[in-house]
């Protein structure tokens, strides 16, 4: 079984693949639980903050919920068996906090790591190996309603959750992720409000930021003690270009959006301080007391891996007048984020694979020794066939996903080449579900899910990534 834990090695690849990975590069899909498994009030599972947000008016497209999703957590075996016969090595899947401990402290549920349970043993029957992300976005609401991620007592008590995990599932699981892309929850939940919990508050934004890296950190080190053998997290790093390298103006824009996307999280976490300029911005919202005295040497916690969610670029430009990023980038007034061009998936994203390249070798050359991998990469495009009736041949095409994975995996590939200790790839996502605030509309997998009745069938973006999987390259 291939493993992230130990670094691929260049050897030769069957002779049809004609763009090789190294042997041993691991290659997976990903989900998150909100997102696929359902079954919200089964087994003892506590409310959400996205149960929540999603039942208040206007906030999730046509009132869409995860109350049934892709109802994973009835459908396991089934989907797991699709994994197998795709020829997955490794599948990031994330536990729901309130299936564990359904008022996100106190008693664990057994019935919540009961379906965990099931759900690894049946990874490791068939040759999966399970890749955990401990958070995803659904902080239990008791949490929220005490102030959630603004309350440096989360941490805390995302720290004790994380054990009691790890003594249920540690035996099997090797890989352990502790957050996923700390940057939404902050920012989208409490900056612009675009997220669960819904609110907007550039201050709570900050504070948010800080108790995020601090549950790392808490928890990173209960892993460690209780054994854990691979630790991660997995941001969503931007890369930011200038519209105008030669203005000054420009690259000072460039310079604040790369402090708040990316440094604000990369530097206390891999250099254990934040960066002075990131700090001198923070304190325009803040008195900074949510800092205190050994956090930044807490959120330093050794890492064996990095896990990277890439999605689009960023352009900016310094402009008078401009509006800035608003709540997901606080404090940019002056700075004008310029709208994609070019091709554009169904979110409206920019199709621009050189920005993987740049981005993964930027992180590697300014923060050397942590070796990472793809956790999601993706893109959502429109089925186009009825819904109950797939082509004649039962075949779904979807051309611009083959291209858009396709452009993106050179784009690794190319970072590889340029000394990127990347180690794997896990595509976004296995199934269409639950988009967050857009609902059901957009449809991010390489499998097709029917809401309705709950059938899988395999678009032409799984066959082809099967067999990228079988040949090791492109």
């Amino acid at each position: 079984m291939t493993s992230l834990e130990t670094p691929p090695a260049v050897l030769a690849a069957p002779a049809e693949a004609t763009v090789r990975f190294p042997e041993g590069f691991v290659w997976g899909a990903a989900t998150a639980s909100y997102q696929i498994e359902g079954a919200v009030h089964d087994d003892g599972r506590g409310p959400s903050i996205w149960d929540t947000f999603s039942r208040t008016p206007g906030k999730v497209y046509a009132g869409h919920t995860g109350d049934v999703a892709c109802d994973h957590y009835h459908r396991y075996p089934q989907d797991v068996a699709l994994m197998a016969d795709l020829g997955l090595q490794a599948y990031r899947f994330s536990i729901a906090w309130p299936r564990i401990q359904p008022d996100g402290s106190g008693p664990v549920n057994p019935r919540g790591l009961d379906f965990y349970d099931r759900l690894v043993d049946e990874l490791i029957g068939r040759g999966i190996d399970p890749i955990v992300t401990l958070y995803h976005w659904d902080l239990p609401q008791t949490l929220e309603d005490r102030g959630g991620w603004t309350n440096r007592a989360t941490a805390e008590h995302f720290a004790e959750y994380a054990t009691a995990v790890y003594a249920r599932l540690g035996d099997r699981v090797k890989t352990w992720t502790t957050l996923n892309e700390p940057w939404c929850s902050a920012y989208l939940g409490y900056g612009n409000g675009v997220h669960a919990p819904g609110r907007q508050d550039p201050a709570a934004a900050f504070t948010a930021v800080h108790h995020l890296l601090l549950a790392h950190g808490l928890a990173g080190r209960a892993l460690r003690a209780a054994g854990a053998q691979t630790l991660g997290i997995t941001l969503n790093p931007t890369e930011a270009y200038p519209v105008d390298p030669t203005r000054p103006e420009d690259q000072a824009a460039v310079r604040l959006v790369d402090g708040l996307a990316n440094r604000i999280f990369l530097d206390p976490m891999l250099r254990g301080e934040y960066p002075a300029d990131v700090l001198e911005h923070v304190a325009r919202f803040t008195n900074l007391d949510h800092l205190r005295d050994g956090d930044e040497k807490i959120i330093n916690v050794p890492i064996d891996l990095l896990g990277i969610n890439y999605y689009q670029p960023t352009y900016v430009t310094a402009r008078e007048g401009a509006t800035g990023g608003g709540g997901a980038y606080p404090g940019t007034d002056g700075i004008e984020f310029v709208a994609p061009v070019g091709p554009l998936t169904d979110m409206g994203w920019m199709i621009e694979p050189r920005g993987l390249t740049t981005l993964l070798v930027r992180i590697s050359e300014n923060y050397p020794g942590v070796p990472m991998v793809i956790t999601e990469n993706g893109a959502a495009f429109p089925d186009k066939f009825d819904r109950a009736d797939p082509d004649a041949d039962g075949r779904i095409p979807d051309a611009d996903r083959v291209d858009y994975l396709d452009g993106h995996l050179r784009a690794a590939h190319e970072a590889i080449s340029r000394g990127v200790d990347l180690r794997g790839y896990l595509v976004w996502s296995l199934l269409d579900n639950f988009e967050w605030a857009e609902g059901y509309r957009k449809r991010f997998g390489i499998v097709h899910v029917d809401y309705l009745t709950q059938r899988r069938v395999l678009k032409d973006s799984a066959r082809w990534y099967r067999e990228v999987i079988r040949r090791n390259g492109l």
